[in-house]
C-alpha cells in the first residue's frame, strides 16, 4: 500500500485493489464536504458504488469478487461464511450487487419491500420464494453505522429466515461490526474506505490534503456508534 505509484503494476490490481481503481474511474469517490443519514457527517469523503450499474463487466466482476470471498470464508478450517440458501439484498444500493451476486452464485434472490407510506401490507414483507429455516446471506453496497443491515436482519429473523453473514463492498468502518455482532452476524468486506483510499493516494490520485483530511475524519469518527446512530 506505501509503494510508489511507478511499482504498481497489473498483476497488483488483479485482486480486490481492482475496486478501487474501477471506482475511482467511474467517478464513484468525491471530496468535499458530505452528510449522509445518521453516521456520516462532515465526511470529507463520498464514495457512490451504485456507478458500477453502468459498467456490466466491472458489475460482473464485482459479483465475482464476492463470491470470491464467500466460498473462501466457506473452505477455512474453522468456517467464516455458513452456508446459505438465498442472497438478500439491501435496497436500493445493495439491491443490483445482490442481482449479480445471485446470477454468479445461481442462487436465488430475496429482497425486504421497503416500508411505504400508508402501505397496508405487513412491514417485513418479502419479494422472493422462501421457506422459514432458510439461510440468508445479506448483501450491500456501503457500510457505515450499519442501520440499513441491522434492519435487514431484523426483518429477516422476523419472517423466519437465519441470518449468520453479511458482505458490502465498501466498509466505512464507522460501526456497522461491532452492532451486527452484537446480533450474531458476521460483516465481510472487499475493502475498507481506508485501504481504498491509501490505495489511490499511493496511485497519485488523490491529493496530498484531502488525503489527509479524510484519514484524520476516519480518526475522530471510526468509532463503536450507539444502537442510535
Amino acid at each position: 500500500m506505501t509503494d510508489p505509484p511507478d511499482k504498481f503494476d497489473q498483476s497488483q490490481l488483479s485482486g480486490r485493489l481492482w475496486l478501487a481503481e474501477a471506482l475511482w474511474k467511474l467517478g464513484s469517490i468525491q471530496f468535499g464536504d458530505f452528510t449522509l443519514g445518521r453516521t456520516v457527517r462532515n465526511s470529507p469523503v463520498y464514495l457512490n458504488a451504485k456507478l458500477l450499474i453502468s459498467r456490466p463487466a466491472d458489475l460482473r466482476r464485482t459479483a465475482q469478487l464476492i463470491a470470491d470471498e464467500l466460498r473462501m470464508g466457506q473452505a477455512m478450517r474453522k468456517r467464516q461464511v455458513e452456508p446459505f440458501d438465498a442472497v438478500a439484498g439491501v435496497p436500493i444500493g445493495g439491491l443490483h450487487i445482490a442481482t449479480a451476486l445471485s446470477l454468479e452464485l445461481d442462487q436465488p434472490l430475496l429482497y425486504v419491500r421497503p416500508p411505504r407510506t400508508g402501505n397496508v401490507e405487513h412491514s417485513s414483507h418479502i419479494e422472493g420464494i422462501y421457506r422459514p429455516g432458510h439461510a440468508t446471506v445479506i448483501v450491500d453496497d456501503l457500510a457505515a453505522g450499519g442501520g440499513s443491515l441491522v434492519e435487514t436482519v431484523e426483518r429477516l429473523r422476523e419472517a423466519g429466515l437465519r441470518v449468520h453473514d453479511a458482505v458490502v463492498l465498501i466498509d466505512r468502518e464507522q460501526g456497522a461490526t461491532g452492532r451486527l455482532r452484537m446480533m450474531g452476524v458476521r460483516l465481510h468486506s472487499i475493502l475498507t474506505l481506508d485501504v481504498i483510499l491509501e490505495h489511490l493516494h499511493a496511485r497519485g490520485h488523490v491529493s496530498d490534503e484531502d488525503f489527509e483530511r479524510s484519514r484524520g475524519y476516519f480518526a475522530r469518527e471510526g468509532q463503536p456508534r450507539s444502537e442510535f446512530d
